[in-house]
């Protein structure tokens, strides 16, 4: 079905820059260049234009944004946020499956009326997981979303991607 209430379903499509890196050869040796001459030549650094339609080479791009300080530093700044916390939590879910398993008369320890320990701790798994999420979108906001949108521009305005939102 090729529309949809009367819309063709390709106006609708929003030119994401990451959307089409398969597309663009990222992951493939470009064979099919042209030799390089003299009316063929581009500045050191400036990404590679095919001189018929003016179109940017997306891959060399993509790859020079891939190696740029700027994005190192929004990938250091995930993972120094991600891979603790994940493996904090890991521990966490662990040592609860692991009580309960192992210290069945700890876990049925009561602490109020008939409220016992495995089910405080079962409780405080939901509350961990709400209070990570919170922090992961807390730290995303304040660390990363700036440069990363920074990043997205940059890159969306030298590929010729900008949109409207």
């Amino acid at each position: 079905m090729d529309k949809q209430d009367g819309v063709d379903p390709g106006a609708l499509r929003m030119n994401d820059p990451w959307q089409d890196t398969a597309g663009a050869g990222l992951w493939i040796p470009d064979q099919t260049a042209p030799e390089a001459g003299p009316e063929r030549t581009r500045p050191e650094g400036a990404p590679r234009q095919d001189l018929e339609t003016g179109a940017v080479d997306r891959s060399a791009v993509y790859l020079e944004v891939q190696d740029s300080a700027a994005f190192q530093e929004v990938r250091a700044r995930y993972r120094g946020f991600a891979f603790p916390a994940v493996a904090a939590f890991l521990v966490w879910y662990l040592l609860y499956v692991v009580a309960a398993t192992a210290a069945p008369d700890l876990m049925a320890h009561h602490v109020a009326g008939d409220l016992n320990v495995a089910m405080v701790a079962g409780l405080a798994q939901f509350a961990t997981t709400f209070l990570l999420t919170w922090a992961y979108a807390r730290h995303a906001r304040l660390r990363r979303d700036r440069a990363a949108l920074d990043l997205r521009w940059s890159l969306a305005t030298r590929t010729g991607q900008e949109r409207v939102r």
